[in-house]
């Protein structure tokens, strides 16, 4: 692979304190811009105001957008166009979304900036980006584009640039549910010419009740990001009064489709059924790209924010393996921020995209594919923003696990299977949360966090021998267990998935002062498929530089704040020994441990 550098609370009074939260959740998640504002006189671009009547999930509708025209622009002499819509909460004219209009707009494209279904003055309920609804939305406005439809008041664009007499010259882009409605729109709209989503899901039952073992087992409930989210779109008459009657389901689940509903009630309770798993699991699935990336053909740029804790690095890790895979012309980035904070100085700023790597990128990327300039360079394979150090990283791919550390029984990690020695540790849960990740919505209702900690006898951990040399991780780390729990076996085949037992996998970077650092805040949240048998555990991708003298600790930890746990008390217990003992594999791109 070549390298190279260019620059404890009840559950009743969280969700009531979700609740005081929600409205500064609304906030738009997607890009960093300013706000929202009137156009100033001299812009060089118009921005008219339009409306467009869709048949969207089975209801008939009305989405808001907004028209952005460069000066200049006219059928004799067309210009490609750049679609977005807003992220979860948001609408056309929040900060964000209406900077991707006028950023666009100023460097000569035809910009649509629209509210998705549920959100601004768009009608519709609110379908989790499921391609048969706002797919579908999107494609309606690609038809405006094309100069075969007009606007409700009968405007028409005939000044995109078009490849046929159907089929304008269309890229889109976004943030968070601005990214995977690109993804849903191109699988139902093969003339969309180019996708950027940034910050998105490929899969919306890890996203929000992962299991970092068993995809096919329902996870852990990543209750605070879930029921935030939740509460935003239900409450969306306070937070963007309408009498659209197109926008009310019924009275147990006023704006969502009742699928979106019935998961989020079925997480809440605590209670996974096999028969109700499987249908949310389905349901999940079908309105993500993971279940139809294969009808995708756009070449795609994709972001991932490399803090955050709702969609990891690993979701965009799975679309890009997807994408790749069928020959779609597919790059990655992984920024510095997401949903969970993490924006650095010189980071992606659509106010001034010139001004920064990833805004480049974009760029050269609409460069290529909508003005099919050849000449435009798309970039490699890869690229990281480096913890701790200057500038992005880039490789021809993603880097591929390459040192395997060993679980010694005397809580040691290291680096030779010779090294283990006998032995067995054990831990239990308590009837409460005893570790310590991250409160998902501190941030951004303006609490305090507290750091990550783990309180003892609730958790295991294997650490490293003080590094020798810099160590630079890029990636997802990987771990093999086996652990011993009689309580969990005993009800783990119930047909109840929420008796199977509950751990967290995480990595932390110990100074030599002893302060512990979990790199972004991540966590490995797994519900164990059957303690029988061995298990592999997939963690969350990081970004992260080790210095010498550092250690590395992983932990196995019985709880975590940000999630639901276990069911009752389930001990663990681990043994070790040099013919069979759990594994720690890691993806590095400099130095070795141990």
């Amino acid at each position: 692979m070549e390298v190279s550098v260019s620059r404890a609370v009840p559950r009743s009074r969280k969700v009531l304190a979700l609740v005081a939260g929600a409205a500064a959740l609304a906030a738009p998640l997607a890009l960093a811009a300013p706000a929202a504002g009137a156009e100033p006189e001299d812009a060089p671009y118009t921005v008219t105001p339009l409306r467009f009547t869709v048949e969207a999930g089975g209801r008939s509708c009305t989405v808001d957008a907004d028209l952005y025209r460069p000066a200049g622009v006219d059928a004799a002499h067309p210009a490609p166009a750049v679609l977005a819509t807003n992220g979860f909460g948001g609408s056309k004219s929040d900060g964000s979304t209406a900077a991707i209009g006028r950023a666009f707009a100023e460097r000569g494209y035809v910009g649509l900036v629209y509210s998705g279904l549920g959100f601004g003055k768009s009608g519709c309920l609110i379908s989790l980006d499921a391609p048969e609804a706002d797919g579908r939305a999107a494609a309606r406005l690609v038809d405006f584009l094309a100069g075969s439809r007009a606007a409700d008041d009968g405007t028409r664009a005939d000044f995109v640039t078009r490849d046929a007499a159907d089929d304008p010259r269309v890229g889109m882009i976004g943030g968070s549910y601005g990214g995977a409605v690109q993804l849903a729109a191109a699988s139902v709209d093969p003339r969309i010419d180019a996708l950027v989503p940034l910050i998105t899901w490929n899969d919306l039952a890890y996203a929000l009740a992962p299991n970092a073992a068993d995809r096919n087992t329902p996870g852990v409930f990543k209750w605070q990001w879930a029921n935030g989210f939740y509460l935003i779109g239900e409450g969306q008459p306070l937070l963007s009064p309408s009498l659209d009657p197109s926008r009310i389901n019924s009275l147990g689940c006023l704006h969502f489709v009742t699928d979106a509903c019935d998961t989020i009630k079925l997480l809440d309770s605590g209670r996974y059924p096999a028969a109700a798993s499987e249908r949310m699991l389905a349901y999940a699935r079908s309105v993500s790209p993971v279940s139809y990336l294969d009808r995708i053909t756009a070449p795609t740029l994709i972001v991932q924010g490399q803090s955050d804790s709702l969609f990891n690095l690993n979701e965009a890790r799975a679309t890009y393996d997807k994408l790749r895979e069928r020959g779609v012309d597919t790059r990655m980035i992984w920024q510095s921020w997401g949903h969970s904070g993490g924006q650095r100085p010189g980071e992606l700023d659509l106010g001034n995209p010139e001004g920064s790597y990833v805004g480049q990128r974009v760029l050269a990327w609409f460069d290529r594919y909508l003005r099919k300039n050849a000449a435009a360079d798309p970039g490699p394979a890869f690229a990281w923003y480096r913890d701790g150090q200057s500038g992005y990283g880039t490789s021809d791919r993603v880097p591929a696990l390459s040192q395997k550390l060993y679980l010694s029984g005397d809580g040691k990690l290291v680096d030779n299977r010779t090294k283990v020695a006998r032995g067995s540790r054990r831990y239990s849960n308590w009837l409460v949360p005893t570790s310590h990740s991250e409160s998902s919505l501190a941030g951004m209702i303006g609490l305090p966090d507290p750091r990550p900690y783990d309180i003892a006898g609730t958790y295991l951990g294997w650490s490293s021998a003080p590094l020798t040399e810099p160590v630079d991780l890029v990636g997802a780390p990987r771990a093999t267990l086996r652990v011993v729990s009689p309580a969990a076996e005993r009800v783990q085949d119930s047909g109840d998935a929420a008796d199977k037992l509950v751990l967290f996998a995480k990595l932390y970077d110990v100074a030599p002062d002893g302060t512990k650092t979990l790199v972004n805040r991540l966590v490995a949240p797994v519900r164990v498929p059957d303690v029988t048998r061995p298990f592999t555990v997939e963690l969350p991708g990081i970004v992260h530089r080790y210095e010498s003298g550092h250690r590395l600790e992983f932990v196995v930890a019985a709880s975590d704040t940000a999630y639901s746990g276990n069911r009752g008390i389930k001990p663990v217990t681990v043994v070790s020994a040099p013919e069979s003992t759990g594994t720690l594999s890691l993806p590095l791109v400099r130095g070795r441990v141990g």
